[in-house]
């Protein structure tokens, strides 16, 4: 699994963020334990209550477990690596919530820790805690006979295609997906042998150099979105200095965006919102092809959860009723007989529980093989639309050099002719195979 940790405060802030449904399939908390309250607000309000009393400002210990793709971790998984965890970092016994998140058809769990000794009054010391969680999540990749990443066996090795928070959110205001906008800022740097070289291949994809106000060199696209080149092409800032030169000699940045938005003609802005509203058009499709399995999943899990509880207190009644009460009660605690039913109640509610689980990790493993196979089919569509909105770039550079006759008769607009007549083309096949088949 991966494994990735961050001692933080704010406790309300992060009980609402593990519970929100906004980015996720599926919500479920799992276990609180070491807190009086079982409902997660309130328990993290108590962590936050006692750790007034001390000097940390940093009093949770906050975790994701992340198996890799196509991993089928069960409960017991989850259960095991964060015990692991625990053990690694002296957390044992500390107050602990454990919530579970589905999404895109993954599974992964975060835990939560209190770091505060409530005995001594103070935050336990999680000293190299990033070194021992990087032994943990090796061992785990071991015992479970998953495929390692590179970046786990040699950090040198790390996907250079990896993001911050900050370039997601960015992407995600241009419409694009942050891998992708970062292969094509390393496919360029990667491609460029001088700056000429690079502010050339980087126009031909849509975007322009520029002198940044805080960073050296930046790129601007049609949007005004400012991309940090080191930043997206995943090298050091002393590296894009040398291969690039002095950055005093570019325009800045709000230069080139005037330049842009002067070069942007009627018909062209047109062209753009007209592409981009194609490409809003297939992603509500997408979301909606999503919605309707997750909201299937969803109401099945709440009948299985529901008839799971009858069955459980059905159980626990039957249990309960073996025992005697009374003066029997009396007799049978001295002859031995209420220790051996108590035995077998307490044998029988572990193999229930066992069994339950089992039922619930089958349920979820098979609604999680549906969802990955629609999901590949939601990424395949996906991808598409990437395609086409970075070849929208391009597009632009093109008529803003003249390169190009007229929007009508872009790439972008081709390929949206061509699918669309190949959708006409499938709708046109079954109706021609069903009246051949009538007149037979």
């Amino acid at each position: 699994m991966i494994l990735k940790a961050k001692e933080r405060g704010n406790a309300p802030q992060l009980a609402r963020y593990l519970l929100a449904m906004r980015d996720n399939d599926h919500v479920e908390l799992h276990d609180v334990r070491g807190f009086i309250s079982d409902d997660l607000v309130e328990a993290f309000g108590e962590a936050d209550a006692i750790a007034r009393g001390t000097r940390s400002d940093k009093h949770l210990f906050s975790m994701s477990f992340n198996p890799p793709e196509g991993a089928d971790a069960t409960i017991e998984d989850f259960e095991k690596a964060i015990e692991q965890v625990e053990a690694k970092l002296g957390l044992e016994g500390q107050p602990r919530a454990i919530v579970f998140h589905e999404k895109d058809g993954r599974r992964h769990a975060h835990a939560v820790w209190s770091r505060i000794d409530s005995e001594r009054m103070r935050a336990i010391n999680l000293n190299h805690y990033k070194i021992k969680l990087r032994d943990v999540s090796r061992q785990l990749y071991i015992e479970h006979g998953w495929a390692m990443p590179r970046g786990l066996e040699d950090r040198s090795l790390r996907d250079p295609m990896t993001f911050s928070r900050e370039e997601w959110q960015q992407a995600q205001r241009a419409g694009l997906d942050a891998k992708e906008l970062k292969a094509v800022f390393k496919t360029v740097w990667e491609s460029s042998d001088n700056r000429a070289a690079f502010e050339q291949a980087l126009k031909e994809r849509g975007f322009w150099l520029a002198k940044g106000d805080r960073r050296g060199f930046v790129a601007v696209d049609y949007r005004g979105e400012v991309y940090a080149v080191a930043r997206f092409s995943g090298v050091k800032a002393k590296d894009v200095a040398a291969k690039l030169g002095d950055p005093q000699e570019l325009r800045p940045v709000k230069q080139v965006k005037a330049e842009i938005a002067g070069g942007m003609t009627a018909k062209l802005q047109e062209f753009i919102k007209q592409a981009e509203r194609d490409a809003a058009r297939r992603s509500l499709q997408i979301d909606f092809r999503k919605a309707d399995i997750v909201g299937r999943h969803q109401e099945e899990r709440r009948q299985f959860t529901e008839s799971h509880e009858k069955r459980w207190e059905a159980e626990t009644r039957k249990r309960a009723e073996r025992l005697p009460k009374g003066f029997s009660g009396i007799w049978h605690r001295l002859t031995g007989k209420y220790a051996k039913v108590k035995e077998q109640n307490e044998r029988e509610a572990l193999d229930a529980l066992h069994r339950d689980r089992a039922e619930k990790d089958a349920l979820i493993l098979r609604q999680i093989e549906e969802r990955q196979a629609i999901q590949r089919d939601i990424r395949a569509q996906r991808e598409a639309a990437q395609e086409e909105l970075l070849q929208l770039r391009e597009d632009v550079a093109h008529y803003m050099r003249d390169d190009w006759p007229d929007p009508e008769f872009s790439r972008t607009r081709k390929r949206e002719k061509d699918r669309e007549e190949e959708g006409r083309k499938r709708d046109r096949t079954p109706r021609q195979g069903r009246r051949r088949g009538f007149e037979q």
